[in-house]
């Protein structure tokens, strides 16, 4: 029978369960899918300790790559054996499953399983936040926040093709070479210098037109502070802690500030959406603009040992699970 990760409790690491599944026959535009790889992404480690509510028990997980086993009726567009990939779809921590064919993506034949799901819901992530948060052009000044981790490596140089300058952080001095390698102008030690003083330096004293803030608590007082007048802070993640309230005042003013929370599946919630943002990202990978570096793996039965691995900020650039 195959296994999967589950939770029946939020918490630790030590709260994720390695457990029997019964995965049945699919039904009506379902499929069942073999898994290959799976991601690992800082959303898991939210479900996992209650930030973002979900019904227990759950299995965790949102992204993965695998082959088509079955076909329920009325599948269209699939065939047994294709090579699939999805994101957003809550339990992929198993080595099968169920899963909408409307919500699968095929692969094509130069993408390997692992690079695929190391990078799907990521690469989804940056293709909407430059092309439709904030549309990215030649010009633009960039701050963004965990350049060397998983979104980062791959906004970096999707950013730089676009003709942007970018001004990355990193936590440590180990981690620098990351997104100075993928093309950041610019790279700043968090842990050594204070941001917002190197971004005004940089940008002689005007300020970037958008700061792309996955870490939140720790940061996005200073991404703000960091912006040119009618600047963009996207928020769209949260690694340090939740950050604290934004009082509306603050943003107006000379600098009329503008702040949005995006979701990637806002964003694609519709065929044609998650189509296109396929499509993007496929080509950025097949041109070689994006450059995934071999991912790193764990066992999937080993989830606890890296989400660990993820929190203590351990990993760079992605993870995936071998089922």
């Amino acid at each position: 029978m195959p296994h999967a990760i589950v939770i029946h409790e939020t918490g630790g690491p030590e709260k994720l369960r390695w457990e029997e599944a019964n995965v049945p026959a699919p039904g009506p535009g379902q499929v069942r899918i073999r898994h290959t790889a799976i991601g690992l992404n800082f959303i898991d480690v939210y479900h996992r300790i209650g930030l973002y509510k979900v019904p227990l028990p759950t299995g965790l997980g949102q992204e993965a790559a695998g082959v088509v086993e079955e076909l329920g009726s009325g599948v269209t567009g699939l065939a047994k054996g294709d090579r699939v990939v999805y994101t957003g779809l809550m339990g992929a921590y198993s080595e099968q499953r169920l899963a909408p064919a409307d919500r699968l993506v095929k692969l094509p034949a130069d993408i390997d399983d692992a690079t695929a799901a190391a990078v799907f819901l990521k690469g989804l992530t940056v293709d909407v936040l430059v092309r439709r948060v904030f549309p990215l052009r030649a010009g633009h000044t960039v701050l963004l926040h965990a350049a060397a981790g998983g979104v980062g490596s791959i906004l970096v140089p999707w950013a730089k093709s676009l003709g942007a300058t970018v001004i990355a952080t990193v936590g440590s001095r180990e981690k620098a070479a990351l997104p100075k390698a993928a093309g950041a102008d610019h790279v700043i030690v968090t842990g050594e210098e204070n941001f917002v003083a190197r971004v005004k330096e940089i940008t002689a004293g005007r300020g970037v037109d958008v700061a792309y803030d996955s870490v939140g608590k720790d940061t996005v007082p200073g991404s703000l502070d960091s912006l040119v007048s009618r600047g963009w802070l996207v928020a769209f993640g949260q690694s340090s802690g939740s950050p604290a309230p934004i009082e509306l005042a603050s943003l107006g003013g000379a600098r009329s500030l503008f702040v949005t929370r995006p979701s990637l599946f806002a964003y694609i919630p519709t065929r044609p959406e998650l189509e296109e943002s396929a499509a993007h990202l496929f080509e950025k990978l097949q041109k070689g603009t994006v450059k995934i570096a071999p991912p790193r793996k764990f066992a999937l039965k080993d989830a606890a040992e890296a989400h660990r691995a993820l929190e203590a900020r351990q990993t760079t650039g992605s993870v995936v699970f071998t089922p």
